[in-house]
């Protein structure tokens, strides 16, 4: 089985620092929706692995980030594709869990659920969290310029080539798409 690993705010929809809090908040980014499915449709499994510490900040409950994947995954399943798994860290940064991005709990807990490695997967992110998890993992970084990208790609070094840079989820995919 072959991954396509996503972040989810900043990458699929846009992000806001004051947190994407209801289904009416979560907009796609323009041509995400569709590269997603046609990633799937190609016959990658997707996962979405997205820290949303907005659920231990108490700033929206269980139900309404539900609710937001409910909308995710109905956009995608109407343009033929399908999104296998999300899994998401609702833990603020100074919890110390070990499922918030970079630590590795959510591709963790991936790898159990699909019983396989995700190594060699392609990890596509915004920030510099994804950066290392994709690393710490052996997967294939990807970054996008949406979201936080701009000021990521800003701190990349030359001990970063191995991370590719696309201005958004839809350019990745083509890449991706194309590399088989």
């Amino acid at each position: 089985m072959r991954f396509v690993i996503l972040d989810r705010d900043g990458v699929i929809n846009v992000d806001s620092p004051d947190y994407i809090r209801t289904p009416g908040q979560w907009q796609p980014i323009p041509g995400s929706i569709e590269a997603i499915a046609a990633l799937s449709r190609a016959g990658f499994e997707i996962i979405v692995a997205t820290n949303q510490s907005g659920l231990g900040r108490g700033l929206f409950g269980l139900g309404e980030l539900e609710a937001m994947h409910r909308k995710l995954c109905a956009a995608v399943e109407e343009r033929g594709g399908r999104i296998g798994s999300i899994f998401y860290c609702p833990h603020r940064p100074d919890d110390g869990c070990a499922c918030r991005k970079p630590a590795t709990g959510l591709l963790d807990a991936a790898e159990r659920q699909y019983g396989c490695s995700l190594a060699g997967s392609v990890l596509v992110g915004d920030s510099m969290r994804d950066i290392e998890l994709a690393r710490a993992k052996d997967c294939a970084p990807v970054l996008v310029l949406t979201g936080n990208g701009i000021k990521t790609s800003a701190r990349l070094g030359a001990h970063d080539a191995d991370v590719r840079v696309f201005n958004d989820l839809a350019a990745a995919a083509v890449a991706i798409l194309h590399e088989g």
